[in-house]
């Protein structure tokens, strides 16, 4: 079974919208204005891509990544040589750019069920809110990549859902504090 692993940039107060300067929110850019650069901060986000064997994302996400990631050689040049998963009821394919490598589009929840019980490694999600806080109340994420920044912004597009729902109980495997304020929590969804 494949590990699906939720990657964010996330504000204390959980908000994941528009930490690299993403156009239509008040906030944008939140990452680079709250707090001072810290390469090793950054460290995991290296690892991830190292790790992984594929991306997953959703609509939105994919419409703001594929025309910029893939001339992004050198920063993101694993992510743009595995394949990548979005995960759309309205997307179509011709609507996928041709220049990002292999795409498949997921139409359901159910969809990326039967993805996780293929043979391959780790597949990571990158931006995409709504898809991840649907993928934690359906119980599909197996873990979390958090780095939490020491910053409240209010309104925005939040990491979790708040439906009532059954608990669940994540196991901290690896954790660091950064000069900056920065915070790394890796969590193992508990089952």
């Amino acid at each position: 079974m494949r590990t699906l692993i939720a990657t964010a940039f996330v504000s204390l107060d959980g908000v994941v919208e528009a930490p690299g300067g993403e156009p239509g929110y008040r906030n944008s850019g939140w990452t680079f204005k709250a707090v001072a650069y810290d390469e090793a901060a950054y460290e995991l986000k290296g690892r991830e891509q190292n790790e992984a064997t594929a991306m997953m994302m959703g609509r939105v996400s994919y419409q703001a990544f594929a025309p910029v990631w893939p001339g992004m050689t050198v920063d993101f040049a694993g992510y743009n040589a595995m394949p990548k998963y979005v995960v759309s009821t309205t997307l179509q394919d011709q609507d996928l750019v041709s220049t990002w490598g292999e795409t498949t589009i997921l139409r359901s929840l159910d969809d990326v069920a039967a993805l996780k019980q293929t043979e391959g490694g780790p597949i990571i999600i990158h931006g995409s809110a709504t898809l991840n806080r649907n993928l934690s109340d359906a119980g599909l994420i197996d873990r979390y990549h958090l780095l939490v920044f020491p910053v409240l912004l209010g309104a925005g597009k939040r990491m979790f859902s708040e439906s009532d729902k059954d608990q669940q109980n994540l196991t901290l495997v690896e954790s660091q504090s950064y000069p900056n304020g920065i915070q790394k929590l890796v969590y193992d969804v508990t089952r």
